[in-house]
């Protein structure tokens, strides 16, 4: 069996984390009606990734989870930076018309 302790978060805590990703939520909605030109995606994709990570992190247990739990989601992260590079290098070096 395994010696390892088991972590238990707080219902304060979970609370805290769903109230932080309402007011992200309210963000993401509040920018949208304002003209930042080409930065009103780049704000909502902000919001939205951390948002991703907060989720991560603690609904998804992350945070105190094991090493290899880190190496996974560092490794797909890698992976999803890489296909989104490999996406955008072919969409901004096509001629558009």
């Amino acid at each position: 069996m395994s010696t390892d302790s088991v972590h238990i978060a707080s219902k304060r805590s979970y609370f805290a984390i769903f109230a932080l990703l309402m007011v992200c939520t309210y963000l993401t909605w509040q920018v949208a009606f304002f003209d930042l030109g080409v930065f009103n995606t780049v704000v909502a994709l902000g919001i939205a990734v951390f948002k991703a990570v907060l989720v991560i992190l603690f609904f998804m247990h992350v945070r105190h989870g094991a090493r290899i739990t880190w190496v996974v989601i560092v490794g797909a992260m890698f992976w999803l930076a890489l296909m989104l590079t490999i996406t955008m290098s072919d969409y901004l070096t096509r001629g558009w018309k």
